[in-house]
């Protein structure tokens, strides 16, 4: 009976301390699960350490290792949905390299996956991570949970199992910015969710910042809700509503001969008014930018270099 088949991806940028400490763990489930056959997926970022010659060196002694080298930095979202609608298993698992996806968890997925499942997801439970950023990261789930029209899986990064048949249907998804998280819930595969104390960084330094998160959480916003810009309506209707009782107190007040300092009212309601305005000029901003992006029909990434992709037909006979 032939062996189903596992494609481990792995995305990079500048993790050089940390992939073949990976390998060797990924090696050892590999080795436990021999009734499957593995490969593992490395998809770099364009890394300016020697990130690249270690997947070089570990390709040349394990033929199950295979590289997709990108020409630039196509950013935190485009690449690893490439890597992960551009895999040949029987399923694929996305992870990361920095063991905040702990590899243990791939046989819980596996088991799930034979019983049915055909997207296994990891969700973090807790996390030893800045608790500030854990707490922003709360508060957004709990708002994307309240705005959004699709279903909003809580703390779900991407680390996960996908079967082939979800695969094919990212394939067919021509979107150059896809939300990984809010698909999962958008295309209805019966899925499983494994709870999980993320740990801290095996070693080096995390490649997120404000920026990237920021460019998440707007691109999850722009992509699954409508609320906020009908809100938007509802708040200047009702802005324009108070104005117009506010200007007609203020007569009222004038007519019965009372003093009213309007310079003050006039300065705090201009402010309010325009605080409001600018706010919702920059959530517009955010969906005209994701729909002139999703216009342009640009490629995810492009592909400098692949390594071992034609030793896949049988590539457990020529690892070490």
């Amino acid at each position: 009976m032939e062996k189903k088949h596992i494609d481990i991806v792995i995305p990079t940028f500048n993790e050089e301390e940390n992939v073949e400490a990976l390998y060797l763990t990924l090696k050892e489930i590999a080795e436990r699960l021999g009734r499957y056959l593995f490969t593992f997926t490395f998809i770099d970022n364009k890394s300016t350490d020697s990130t690249r010659t270690v997947i070089e060196h570990l390709a040349e002694r394990d033929k199950r290792v295979r590289a997709i080298y990108n020409a630039r930095n196509f950013g935190h979202i485009r690449s690893p949905f490439y890597g992960l609608s551009g895999s040949d298993g029987d399923c694929a698992i996305l992870m990361a390299a920095d063991f905040q996806d702990p590899p243990e968890m791939i046989e819980q997925f596996i088991q799930k996956w034979e019983q049915g499942y055909k997207v296994i997801y990891a969700v973090k439970k807790k996390s030893r991570e800045n608790k500030l950023m854990y707490l922003l990261r709360s508060i957004y789930y709990c708002m994307m949970k309240w705005i959004s029209e699709t279903e909003q899986i809580e703390h779900f990064t991407g680390y996960g199992l996908y079967d082939k048949a979800f695969l094919r249907v990212l394939k067919d998804i021509d979107d150059p910015y896809p939300y990984m998280r809010g698909l999962v819930s958008e295309l209805g595969f019966d899925s499983f969710g494994i709870e999980f104390d993320q740990p801290k960084r095996k070693r080096g330094e995390s490649k997120n910042n404000f920026y990237t998160l920021y460019d998440m959480a707007a691109l999850g916003i722009t992509s699954y809700t409508k609320k906020l810009m009908r809100l938007a309506i509802f708040l200047s209707i009702s802005l324009g509503i108070l104005s117009f009782l506010g200007l007609a107190a203020a007569a009222a007040f004038d007519i019965a001969g009372a003093g009213v300092d309007a310079a003050i009212y006039a300065v705090l309601g201009l402010s309010l008014f325009l605080s409001v305005i600018l706010f919702f000029i920059g959530l517009l901003s955010e969906y005209v930018m994701l729909i002139n992006q999703r216009t342009l029909h640009r490629p995810l990434v492009i592909v400098e270099k692949r390594i071992n992709f034609d030793q896949t037909q049988n590539p457990q006979d020529n690892n070490e």
